[in-house]
């Protein structure tokens, strides 16, 4: 590389440096807001001195994103949001670092239903929240202002805490187990008070069922994160050598397992393509072998390069853009063709040849993008959250052809619990699905069954990030 080809590089990177980013908010965050309504359009972020470097989404009512200082802020959360008080940290309107260890940096951030979890610059990971997403290390905090703080959280319940109810109790495969659009706010609080009775049942005290503070996970020696990503009960971490380690509940086999276990405590490695991990390691795999159907089946890839969590199911992508999925299948969110769980990673055979770069997953659906800016969508699909024009689920990936998004390459997806957004290669935002709260960004509460164009002007995103029913995003202002 010649000189100018150098110094060009360094001019870039100091324009980088110098162009200011702002973030968006929309969606249901009561506390972000004094008359805490839904915010329908999006709204700038309140920095209040912190430039911004990425967006997390956030978990039930809370929001997330890192500063370029490495800081994880959070905010949005308010006193009657329950179990979400403790796990963002209390903070409402005004966006303010979690309390984590002042030395830890934080370059990862996700946030499941009411736990959340962070990767830090050197490769350690702090998780907070719901004590069954917490595996057993080191806490941070004080062990005495616990008590009160959970009992008092564990009095006032949220409703959202309904959603933790098991997915085999809310119906039968063939009505898909949930109320049709409308239907289920009203099932929702009928089964608020059976929910909390059954919290309070299964738990001797409060301090059993809630942890307020972060824990540093114990991990193998030599074994350093580099991505993280938070389902409704369960966690995974991406190592930097393409390994997946998981945690927390796995009944539908989400943690990839083989087995219906209910619970893992520690973080256990999941194997996705053979035993040979890391594309370092010089006896690593081209191709992994696996089965699917009854077929052998191979891999394409050595390591996994990407990570995503859905309610109860996960998937996985490949250094060579294969997808696998593992967990729930009752909607088809795991790509299979059919309605059942996946309890170990298996590829999502449609889409071999194709080569996937990014994937993102919901409550009940999955979106992958391929390196060709395509849009894949499977799973559930109540409120238009596959953006194919419908509300029938799919349980094979289908390529979103909607005229909004004709000559239109994808770039980065994320989903909320019901809804997905999209940041295309040219800079636009689109977002689709459930709307009841102004999640999409369009000035209005009603459901797309299609991509639709979110107005951002002025600014040029960069990342999106959905929490449970809010959209984050990061954008720049031009130099």
């Amino acid at each position: 590389m010649n000189g100018d080809g150098k110094g060009g590089e360094k001019r870039l990177a100091m324009e980088e440096m110098v162009k200011e980013r702002l973030v968006f908010m929309w969606g249901y965050l009561p506390g972000a807001l004094p008359q805490r309504s839904p915010i329908l359009s999006p709204v700038v972020v309140r920095a209040d001195g912190y430039t911004w470097k990425d967006v997390c989404g956030g978990g039930c009512g809370f929001a997330m994103a890192i500063s370029e200082s490495g800081k994880l802020i959070t905010w949005g959360s308010t006193d009657d949001l329950g179990q979400s008080y403790v796990t963002s940290g209390k903070h409402g309107e005004i966006p303010e670092p979690f309390p984590l260890p002042t030395e830890a940096t934080i370059v990862k951030a996700a946030s499941g239903w009411a736990h959340c979890v962070a990767a830090t610059d050197s490769g350690e990971v702090y998780t907070w929240g719901w004590k069954e997403c917490v595996p057993s290390g080191k806490v941070f905090g004080d062990p005495s202002a616990v008590g009160e703080l959970e009992k008092d959280v564990f009095e006032r319940q949220s409703p959202f805490l309904t959603e933790q109810v098991s997915p085999r109790s809310q119906g039968s495969r063939s009505s898909g187990g949930i109320d049709s659009r409308g239907g289920g706010d009203e099932s929702t609080k009928r089964r608020r008070v059976s929910s909390v009775k059954q919290i309070a049942e299964s738990s001797s005290s409060a301090d059993e069922t809630l942890s307020a503070f972060p824990c540093l996970v114990t991990l193998n020696p030599g074994v350093r994160i580099a991505s993280v990503a938070a389902g409704g009960r369960h966690t995974l971490a991406l190592s930097d050598i393409g390994q997946v380690w998981g945690w927390g509940y796995g009944g539908e086999g989400q943690l990839g397992l083989g087995s219906r276990i209910r619970m893992v405590s520690s973080p256990h490695p999941i194997p996705c393509i053979d035993s040979s991990y890391g594309k370092d390691r010089p006896g690593a795999l081209s191709h992994g072998g696996m089965t699917l159907e009854g077929h052998s089946l191979r891999i394409p890839g050595s390591y996994v390069k990407g990570i995503a969590c859905g309610g109860r199911h996960s998937a996985v992508i490949t250094d060579a853009g294969a997808l696998l999925t593992f967990g729930w299948g009752l909607y088809g969110q795991c790509g299979k063709g059919s309605t059942d769980d996946e309890l170990s990673p298996t590829c999502v055979s449609s889409l071999l040849g194709i080569r996937i770069k990014g994937v993102a997953a919901g409550l009940w659906h999955t979106v992958c993008v391929s390196a060709d800016g395509d849009v894949y969508a499977f799973g559930g699909n109540q409120f238009g959250q596959l953006g194919t024009g419908g509300d029938q689920a799919e349980t094979i990936p289908r390529l979103l052809d909607a005229p909004s998004l004709e000559d239109k390459n994808a770039k980065i997806l994320s989903c909320g619990a019901r809804h997905t957004a999209m940041v295309t290669e040219d800079g636009e935002v689109f977002c689709w699905g459930w709307n009841k709260y102004g999640q999409l960004g369009l000035g209005d509460v009603i459901d797309r069954n299609i991509p639709s164009p979110v107005t951002i002007e002025g600014c040029v995103p960069r990342n999106i990030a959905c929490g449970w029913w809010h959209t984050l995003l990061l954008a720049e202002l031009p130099a």
